[in-house]
């Protein structure tokens, strides 16, 4: 099993001078220690206008200083919003992202799951999954062609030479963000990574991926020519302490990202300055959802995080993504957490990386066969994926 971290740069109420720096210098500083401690990937989003919950608009700059601080640390969009980006600026900055970290970058590719976000863009929620699937063609063949057209549904391209091309050939790998069954099966289909953007169990996470990888094994219909990137990711609260007790204390707001997305994505659009969700948080965390909320996940001692994990292993993901700047989590306990889980924990699931690869190999060759399991239990629903009613908006 590999290990990510993830960030929102998630900036709660009240904000004073010089805060959004401190909150970007910490964390180019959170994983610049990550890359020396052993983790595997470092995940950016892309959102917009989403105040409190994320205040990263710009990914690629980010992620462009984070390539001149590490050396081997996997550098992840997760994601690029494909609905707020011309895809020839996605892989002009993409490209040109992969050159500067020497072909470590990952792309996620994704909707946008709000009103808030698409509207300013000129892009309704009802057209997203269109918006989506028309950008992926017209985008990829920018990698690799010396010359390329095209003329979709939503994109009208002329011939030309997108440059500069990627270092990875003949793209970085590809990812998409999945927050339901539906988009799981989806990413399967479509040969991309799934970036599972939802708290799971280890129950449903290997209902997520027995229903993924049979989706890539025996319904395959990419979208047009790329490579595959078969592979599933989850993200988990993380705050690792020396006891369980300590580590709640820590991560008091790490079911804040929870809370703000589902905020954003059953409101909007949102005016600014009408809502301190902080505050709205903290009331919800009183409740019996908000207590349950803070439940889980892989927050506590580095044997209760272990015990956790050795239950995602058996369901065969192949990343877990630790959400670790959440809420108010200090810069400090941060950098305390990722040290103490790079040091006692996560040794023993990276020398268990070659037995899951093996796995993989053999579910991917069709050597072994993996069971249609009933994911009716384990199918959340969530509002990002357009309905009628949804439609109107």
């Amino acid at each position: 099993m590999k290990f990510g971290i993830f960030y929102e740069h998630q900036l709660p109420r009240p904000w004073e001078a010089g805060v959004e720096y401190r909150l970007l210098q910490h964390s180019l500083d959170e994983i610049e220690l990550a890359d020396g401690l052993g983790y595997d990937y470092a995940w950016e989003v892309e959102h917009h206008f989403l105040e409190e919950y994320s205040h990263s608009s710009a990914p690629e700059v980010f992620l462009a200083a984070a390539s001149q601080r590490t050396r081997r640390i996997r550098l992840g969009h997760g994601i690029v919003q494909l609905t707020t980006n011309h895809p020839a600026r996605v892989a002009e900055r993409v490209s040109t992202l992969d050159l500067l970290s020497h072909g470590r970058v990952e792309l996620g590719i994704g909707e946008g799951s709000s009103v808030t976000e698409l509207h300013p863009f000129e892009r309704r929620f009802r057209d997203k999954r269109s918006v989506w699937e028309d950008a992926v063609r017209c985008l990829m063949p920018m990698f690799s062609s010396e010359g390329c057209e095209y003329h979709g549904e939503w994109f009208d391209f002329p011939l030309r030479n997108v440059v500069p091309k990627p270092r990875q050939r003949p793209h970085p790998p590809l990812w998409v963000a999945c927050s339901q069954m539906e988009t799981i099966r989806m990413a399967g289909r479509r040969g991309m990574g799934a970036l599972g953007f939802q708290f799971v169990s280890a129950e449903a996470a290997q209902a997520w991926v027995h229903a993924y990888y049979n989706a890539y094994t025996k319904h395959l219909e990419k979208l047009t020519d790329y490579e595959t990137n078969p592979a599933i990711a989850v993200v988990s609260q993380f705050m690792c302490a020396p006891t369980d007790e300590e580590a709640m204390a820590k991560a008091e707001g790490s079911s804040f990202f929870q809370f703000a997305l589902g905020f954003y994505n059953s409101h909007g659009p949102v005016e600014p300055g009408t809502v301190n969700l902080w505050d709205e948080f903290l009331a919800f965390r009183e409740t019996p959802q908000g207590q349950r909320a803070r439940q889980g996940g892989l927050i506590g001692s580095p044997e209760t995080i272990r015990r956790r994990l050795r239950k995602f292993e058996q369901s065969q993901v192949d990343q877990v993504i630790l959400l670790n700047q959440a809420g108010k989590n200090s810069h400090e306990d941060i950098c305390a957490s990722l040290e103490l889980f790079a040091a006692e924990v996560m040794p023993e699931f990276h020398d268990r990386e070659p037995e899951h690869q093996a796995w993989k190999e053999a579910v991917l060759a069709s050597d072994l066969q993996l069971e249609e399991l009933d994911t009716e239990p384990f199918d959340r629903r969530t509002n990002q994926t357009p309905t009628t009613t949804a439609a109107s908006t």
